[in-house]
């Protein structure tokens, strides 16, 4: 497994990371064995990047986390954590929390839960806008002077706030959904992480499962968050299944599985820049693991820009209320 660091002062992690959030919550039934089992597996393979929330599964996540991890060594894995999103007994959001005592409340109860003595990068699962990310990131500083994380990252903010955020304190990572049909970053906000020096986390790079080759709407299971983003429902899910269709033909010709090329395309638009793979069983993390031997030649990265040029993918990434707490989505000035 070879290695990239994120940005110029975050740490070196593996060029895959695992994102955990569906073994807890959002995508339906959740198995408790295959998701330890697969946690496993991904660190005997190299993988050294868990990323989580501490409202995925209302702690259930971060408490899987902590057992897998359990009698370990951990010198070389990093765990990523986002805060700041609050939830009712029902499992519906309420808003989100970033003031100071709160972020310091919050980082309390994570590291119970995950069993560590620090966070390596924590990050506010979104902008509050109630807070100004000075007051937020101010006091995240304070809690590296006192050891409880390492590195400060952020999370779907735009260009402004990056600057904002980065002039407090450097910024190791910004965690933002990049894919083929999801390439809002690129006009402004990739960019300005490049020119600060702050590494990217790319969250979503199958698109939910949509261009995996796996997804189909008749397995959709009841409970499954994908239902309410526009991309899945009609009027929008049988073009959007047509483009898993223009990839499965492009990697019929490169030799893998879709999901490996869409992976593999992620990987390749940057040093920078580190997939998430958010593999809940033991063959799609193997799947997922061999995007890493995929070279994508230049015709086939030509043809991938003509099948999946910036704005293909019919319906936004979130329902419209969400989009409203997504500063990454507001224009740049």
């Amino acid at each position: 497994m070879d290695a990239r660091k994120l940005g110029s002062t975050g740490p070196v992690v593996s060029t895959l990371g695992l994102g955990c959030m569906g073994m807890s919550d959002f995508y339906g039934p959740t198995d408790r064995s295959e998701s330890i089992a697969t946690i496993h597996a991904a660190l005997e393979a190299g993988i050294t990047l868990l990323d989580t929330g501490d409202f995925y599964g209302m702690g259930h996540n971060e408490m899987l986390i902590g057992e897998a991890l359990a009698g370990r060594n951990r010198d070389n894995l990093r765990i990523s954590v986002k805060f700041g999103a609050l939830r009712d007994p029902q499992r519906g959001f309420l808003g989100y929390d970033s003031r100071p005592a709160a972020v310091k409340n919050f980082v309390a109860y994570s590291l119970q839960r995950l069993r560590v003595d620090h966070i390596d990068i924590y990050r506010p699962a979104r902008l509050d806008p109630g807070v100004p990310i000075e007051e937020t990131i101010g006091a995240m500083a304070d809690m590296i002077k006192a050891g409880w994380i390492r590195h400060i990252g952020l999370s779907e903010v735009g260009s402004e706030t990056i600057r904002r955020a980065h002039a407090v304190h450097p910024i190791a990572d910004l965690q933002i959904e990049y894919s083929l049909i999801s390439r809002g970053i690129e006009s402004d906000i990739l960019k300005t992480c490049r020119e600060l020096g702050i590494g990217i986390t790319a969250y979503g790079v199958l698109a939910r499962g949509l261009i995996s080759g796996h997804w189909s709407k008749d397995r959709a299971e009841a409970k499954d968050f994908r239902l309410l983003s526009p991309r899945f429902q009609a009027g929008n899910i049988d073009a959007n299944l047509a483009l898993a269709d223009r990839l499965r033909a492009i990697a019929a010709e490169v030799g893998a599985s879709p999901a490996q090329v869409a992976i593999s395309w992620v990987a390749a638009q940057g040093k920078d820049i580190v997939p998430l793979v958010g593999a809940r069983r033991r063959e799609r993390l193997t799947e997922a693991l061999g995007a890493l031997d995929v070279k994508l030649a230049d015709a086939h990265l030509v043809a991938l820009a003509r099948a999946f040029p910036p704005g293909v993918a019919s319906g936004g990434r979130y329902p419209e209320e969400h989009l409203k707490h997504m500063d990454s989505e507001k224009p740049a000035s």
